[in-house]
Protein backbone atom coordinates (compact mmCIF):
# COMPACT_ATOMS: atom_id res chain seq x y z
CA UNK A 1 0.00 0.00 0.00
CA UNK A 2 1.59 3.74 -0.88
CA UNK A 3 1.65 6.51 1.53
CA UNK A 4 -0.81 8.59 -0.56
CA UNK A 5 -3.66 6.24 0.13
CA UNK A 6 -3.41 6.99 3.61
CA UNK A 7 -2.34 10.72 3.94
CA UNK A 8 -4.30 13.04 5.20
CA UNK A 9 -4.97 15.89 2.06
CA UNK A 10 -5.96 18.65 4.42
CA UNK A 11 -3.14 19.77 5.74
CA UNK A 12 -2.51 23.19 8.44
CA UNK A 13 0.31 25.83 7.42
CA UNK A 14 1.64 28.15 9.27
CA UNK A 15 3.75 31.51 8.12
CA UNK A 16 7.35 31.57 9.39
CA UNK A 17 7.15 34.89 9.96
CA UNK A 18 4.46 33.97 12.80
CA UNK A 19 4.96 34.19 16.06
CA UNK A 20 4.95 30.49 17.95
CA UNK A 21 1.88 32.17 20.71
CA UNK A 22 -0.37 32.75 17.27
CA UNK A 23 0.51 29.16 15.84
CA UNK A 24 0.07 27.63 19.17
CA UNK A 25 -3.52 29.04 19.08
CA UNK A 26 -4.28 27.59 16.11
CA UNK A 27 -3.31 24.49 16.42
CA UNK A 28 -5.19 23.94 19.21
CA UNK A 29 -8.46 25.46 17.52
CA UNK A 30 -7.89 22.11 14.94
CA UNK A 31 -6.75 19.73 17.40
CA UNK A 32 -3.45 18.98 15.19
CA UNK A 33 0.33 18.86 16.88
CA UNK A 34 2.06 19.83 13.77
CA UNK A 35 1.71 23.07 11.12
CA UNK A 36 3.90 22.77 7.50
CA UNK A 37 5.65 25.73 6.21
CA UNK A 38 6.31 25.71 2.37
CA UNK A 39 7.48 28.08 0.20
CA UNK A 40 6.30 29.70 -2.61
CA UNK A 41 6.05 26.70 -4.90
CA UNK A 42 4.32 24.76 -1.92
CA UNK A 43 7.09 22.50 -1.64
CA UNK A 44 8.07 21.71 2.71
CA UNK A 45 10.51 23.67 3.94
CA UNK A 46 9.55 23.55 7.44
CA UNK A 47 7.40 21.83 10.03
CA UNK A 48 6.79 22.81 13.46
CA UNK A 49 5.61 20.53 15.72
CA UNK A 50 3.20 20.85 19.35
CA UNK A 51 6.97 19.22 21.02
CA UNK A 52 8.73 21.86 18.71
CA UNK A 53 6.94 24.59 20.86
CA UNK A 54 7.31 22.71 24.22
CA UNK A 55 11.27 21.62 24.07
CA UNK A 56 12.09 24.98 21.67
CA UNK A 57 10.07 27.60 22.94
CA UNK A 58 8.72 27.15 26.63
CA UNK A 59 11.88 24.36 28.10
CA UNK A 60 14.23 27.09 26.31
CA UNK A 61 12.29 29.98 28.29
CA UNK A 62 11.74 32.16 25.07
CA UNK A 63 8.67 34.25 24.67
CA UNK A 64 6.40 32.78 22.71
CA UNK A 65 4.97 36.13 21.88
CA UNK A 66 7.96 37.40 20.11
CA UNK A 67 9.40 34.01 18.91
CA UNK A 68 9.34 33.58 15.38
CA UNK A 69 8.16 29.98 13.79
CA UNK A 70 11.22 30.15 11.56
CA UNK A 71 13.30 30.39 14.59
CA UNK A 72 11.87 27.12 16.14
CA UNK A 73 10.71 24.91 13.23
CA UNK A 74 12.54 22.22 11.97
CA UNK A 75 13.90 22.66 8.33
CA UNK A 76 14.08 21.25 5.47
CA UNK A 77 11.47 17.71 6.94
CA UNK A 78 12.10 14.71 4.95
CA UNK A 79 9.13 14.25 2.52
CA UNK A 80 7.87 11.03 0.84
CA UNK A 81 6.03 10.74 -2.33
CA UNK A 82 2.71 9.34 -2.81
CA UNK A 83 4.28 6.32 -4.04
CA UNK A 84 6.19 5.65 -1.38
CA UNK A 85 5.35 1.84 0.47
CA UNK A 86 4.24 2.61 3.75
CA UNK A 87 6.87 0.39 5.09
CA UNK A 88 9.51 2.61 3.57
CA UNK A 89 7.73 5.65 5.09
CA UNK A 90 7.77 3.99 8.60
CA UNK A 91 11.32 3.19 8.15
CA UNK A 92 11.87 6.78 7.66
CA UNK A 93 10.21 7.76 10.62
CA UNK A 94 11.76 5.33 12.91
CA UNK A 95 15.02 6.47 11.59
CA UNK A 96 15.10 10.20 12.14
CA UNK A 97 12.39 9.66 15.29
CA UNK A 98 9.40 11.46 13.60
CA UNK A 99 5.99 10.97 13.79
CA UNK A 100 4.62 13.37 10.81
CA UNK A 101 5.78 13.13 7.47
CA UNK A 102 4.80 15.66 4.61
CA UNK A 103 3.89 13.85 1.10
CA UNK A 104 4.64 15.42 -1.86
CA UNK A 105 3.72 14.80 -5.51
CA UNK A 106 7.04 13.95 -7.69
CA UNK A 107 7.80 17.57 -8.55
CA UNK A 108 7.89 17.93 -4.61
CA UNK A 109 4.86 20.42 -3.99
CA UNK A 110 2.76 19.48 -1.00
CA UNK A 111 -0.37 16.88 -1.30
CA UNK A 112 -0.81 15.52 1.90
CA UNK A 113 0.88 14.51 5.73
CA UNK A 114 1.14 11.49 6.76
CA UNK A 115 1.36 10.57 10.42
CA UNK A 116 2.23 7.45 12.96
CA UNK A 117 -1.60 7.78 13.89
CA UNK A 118 -2.67 7.30 9.94
CA UNK A 119 -0.60 4.00 9.50
CA UNK A 120 -1.86 2.65 13.23
CA UNK A 121 -5.04 3.50 11.72
CA UNK A 122 -4.94 1.47 8.96
CA UNK A 123 -3.22 -1.74 10.70
CA UNK A 124 -6.30 -1.42 13.19
CA UNK A 125 -8.70 -1.57 10.35
CA UNK A 126 -6.46 -4.27 8.93
CA UNK A 127 -5.91 -7.01 11.35
CA UNK A 128 -9.59 -6.28 12.40
CA UNK A 129 -10.04 -7.74 8.46
CA UNK A 130 -7.91 -10.35 9.20
CA UNK A 131 -10.12 -11.11 12.43
CA UNK A 132 -13.45 -11.35 10.93
CA UNK A 133 -11.80 -13.95 7.69
CA UNK A 134 -10.18 -16.20 10.69
CA UNK A 135 -13.83 -16.31 12.67
CA UNK A 136 -15.76 -17.23 9.29
CA UNK A 137 -13.24 -19.62 8.67
CA UNK A 138 -13.41 -21.19 11.79
CA UNK A 139 -16.10 -20.36 13.53
CA UNK A 140 -15.72 -20.61 17.92
CA UNK A 141 -16.61 -24.11 19.33
CA UNK A 142 -17.99 -24.64 22.40
CA UNK A 143 -15.91 -26.79 25.23
CA UNK A 144 -18.90 -29.22 25.28
CA UNK A 145 -18.06 -29.51 21.37
CA UNK A 146 -14.43 -30.37 22.68
CA UNK A 147 -15.05 -32.42 25.19
CA UNK A 148 -17.33 -35.27 23.20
Amino acid sequence: MTTGRICTREVYLADPDETVEAIAHRMHERGVGSLLVLDDARRPVGIVTDRDLVLRVLAADRDPLTTRVADVMTRDPRTVGEETPIEQTLSLMRAYGVRRVPVVDPGGTLVGVVTLDDVLTLLTEELTIVGEVLSKQNPPRLLDDLLV
